[in-house]
């Protein structure tokens, strides 16, 4: 369980089980290891997604991690087409390499933040392609379905699914509900100019048949703040993090804002950009988010400055701490998903290409 120490203004936070990850605002209390490197044999860079496999199935072992890469070997964005299999010892294999599709993506392959793994056994990823690495080539792409031994076998395609950033689910095994952020409503066009149409989606899944099925697809958040990035591609609404009681949180990255979402699971309706649980303090361009599973509280990693931020639900920035420091300036750029490990937070560095773990070894 977390420690709240007022006196230091530390967080001592266990994020599945001890021994837990200090996160306080000396960053020498945090220890950073890295697990494996992230690039496969065809060179692609740029970790993105992380998922946690839940069940062993097919290629698939409880506890491994899954990393989705952006970038093709040229460092060309949305042009990765590789997913990375890793092991807590860090060995490193390739999931798979989606080089074609089974059905409509416009675009192709350009794989993002955006993936899960059910217990099912269905890996599904995001894909917002380029042809170029430039943002004037984007295209809206899908999300791509895998089975457990990593072969595309479906894609989801809808018009309102438009740049899919970064998702998470609610998996009850026979079903599940995607989360999908969408950054591509009217960017390319916007020129570079901020335009406020990202939306959220709640894509509810069928899974007891061959196939997962599309069984509805719902608006949930509209009207956030998008923009192309020359650096980023595009910076949107990204990280979505599903809380026990229905709230998801979304990363609103260019107002350094934590959105909340209620209702999440049941809504029938646009919360428009949902209510503010903090914005500014230590948030800098949020990106990935996740959920402290004990305390329900909120963990934002930045895309601007390297640090991870931590927030209760209630909107009190509880702490802060370094996670990167690299670069010009130091951090910029290296973040992107997280996830939660027995000893810590997994992370992907976008700076260094590797999957690595945060933890304090213990109280």
């Amino acid at each position: 369980m977390s420690k709240l120490n007022s006196a230091l203004g530390a967080l001592a936070l266990t994020l599945t089980g001890a021994p837990g990850l200090i996160l306080a605002d000396a960053p020498a209390r945090v220890t950073i290891s890295t697990i494996a490197s992230t690039v496969p044999y065809n060179g692609d860079l740029n970790p993105y997604g992380v998922a946690i496999v839940p069940k062993t199935t097919g290629n698939l072992t409880q506890g491994h991690i899954l990393v989705s890469n952006f970038n093709n070997s040229y460092n060309l964005q949305g042009t990765g087409t590789t997913i990375m299999d890793i092991s807590p010892d860090g060995t490193a294999n390739l999931f798979a390499q989606i080089s074609s599709l089974p059905g409509y993506c416009p675009g192709g392959v350009g794989l993002t933040t955006a993936l899960v793994v059910l217990r099912a056994g269905w890996v599904i990823v995001g894909s917002l392609p380029t042809t170029d690495g430039t943002s004037a080539t984007a295209q809206a792409g899908c999300l791509i379905v895998l089975n457990a031994w990593g072969t595309a076998v479906e894609t989801i395609a809808d018009s309102s699914i438009n740049g899919p950033w970064d998702m998470t689910a609610l998996d009850s095994g026979s079903s599940a509900n995607l989360f999908v952020t969408n950054v591509l409503n009217g960017t390319v066009a916007g020129g570079g100019y901020v335009v406020n149409e990202g939306t959220v989606l709640r894509i509810a899944l069928g899974l007891t048949g061959s196939m997962p099925t599309v069984q509805s697809i719902t608006t949930i958040g509209s009207g956030f703040a998008e923009r192309t990035d020359p650096a980023a591609l595009v910076i949107g609404p990204t990280g979505v993090a599903l809380a026990k009681d229905g709230t998801l949180y979304v990363a609103d990255s260019l107002n350094n804002r934590i959105a909340a979402i209620s209702d999440a699971t049941s809504r029938y309706s646009s919360a428009g950009t949902g209510t503010t649980v903090l914005e500014g303090g230590a948030l800098s361009d949020p990106l990935g988010l996740a959920i402290q599973p004990y305390t329900g509280d909120i963990v934002a990693a930045n895309g601007n400055n390297g640090l991870v931020v931590i927030i209760s639900p209630s909107g009190y920035q509880l702490s802060k701490f370094v996670l990167d420091k690299t670069g010009t300036p130091p951090g910029a750029g290296t973040l992107f998903g997280l996830a939660p490990a027995t000893a810590g937070l997994y992370f992907v560095d976008d700076g260094s290409n590797t999957l690595n773990l945060a933890n304090s070894g213990g109280y």
